[in-house]
């Protein structure tokens, strides 16, 4: 069952500068999905644009609609989308770098009054992520980047989304760490029934754990599929995972433009 449907929407900027150009998508329950594109494609402004967050940028939806859970949201408030399930971890780790790590957690479970549910939602995440207990005195802006991104999702947790929208996750983050965060991701969907969307530059690491992926290029989506036909897909491999046709490895240098072929799939 689709849990999330975005049909056609269009994106403009201060009135003048369109984002997004006719974007449509459709997100299964409980599935891993991965926004792939470069810098610029568009992928930031789709997360804002289910989240909620657009209007602080002078943003807004000027055709088609977003539908979650069966309902259309897209004309609702940040605050009331967050307690319909939605939860967006905004790229570059925006954590309260003058709290302690346990005070940023925290904040993600405002939406609830019972101290007793906080506690074992904090519980939760540090299951999920032992290193923070260690660090939960700790003021936050003091933690390593590997650290704060741990933060920010078990933050995003705290909540209970139905629908997790990370932004870049792995940004910034040594290979070794990134692996250990996108398997920590992988439980939460299994474990949490929690519907996950990243957007990555990263490609391979974001193939290697989700079962479908999107491809956005200037503001459209431009090719979708199940992850391992897309991992067959000739652009996507030399485009995306530095792969010339017969699997050898390319520098970026080597791929200069994105050509795509006639028939994607």
């Amino acid at each position: 069952m689709a849990l999330l449907i975005v049909n056609n929407i269009e994106v403009v900027y201060s009135n003048v500068i369109l984002v997004l150009r006719g974007i449509s998508m459709s997100i299964v329950e409980n599935s891993m999905v991965a926004l792939l594109g470069a810098n610029g494609a568009g992928k930031s402004t789709l997360f804002k644009a289910i989240a909620g967050l657009l209007r602080p940028e002078r943003g807004e939806i000027t055709r088609g609609n977003i539908d979650f859970n069966n309902e259309r949201i897209d004309h609702l408030g940040v605050d009331v989308i967050v307690k319909r399930g939605i939860v967006e971890v905004l790229e570059g780790r925006r954590i309260y770098k003058y709290l302690t790590t346990e005070e940023n957690i925290r904040l993600g479970g405002y939406i609830f009054s019972n101290s007793a549910k906080i506690r074992k939602d904090l519980d939760k995440v540090y299951g999920y992520f032992p290193r923070l207990r260690d660090l939960r005195n700790r003021i936050s802006g003091y933690l390593s980047g590997g650290e704060q991104q741990m933060c920010v999702i078990g933050r995003a947790l705290m909540a209970h989304p139905k629908l997790m929208l990370l932004d870049e996750p792995s940004l910034g983050l040594a290979p070794g760490l990134v692996y250990e965060i996108l398997r920590v991701l992988h439980s939460i969907n299994v474990e949490e029934k929690t519907t996950i969307v990243m957007s990555e530059q990263n490609a391979s690491a974001a193939l290697s754990v989700c079962e479908y992926s999107y491809v956005m290029e200037n503001g459209r989506v431009v090719l979708d599929g199940p992850t391992q036909k897309l991992k067959e897909n000739e652009d996507i491999k030399e485009f995306y995972l530095g792969l010339s046709e017969v699997g050898k490895k390319k520098s970026y240098r080597d791929v200069k433009h994105y050509k795509r072929r006639k028939r994607w799939l």
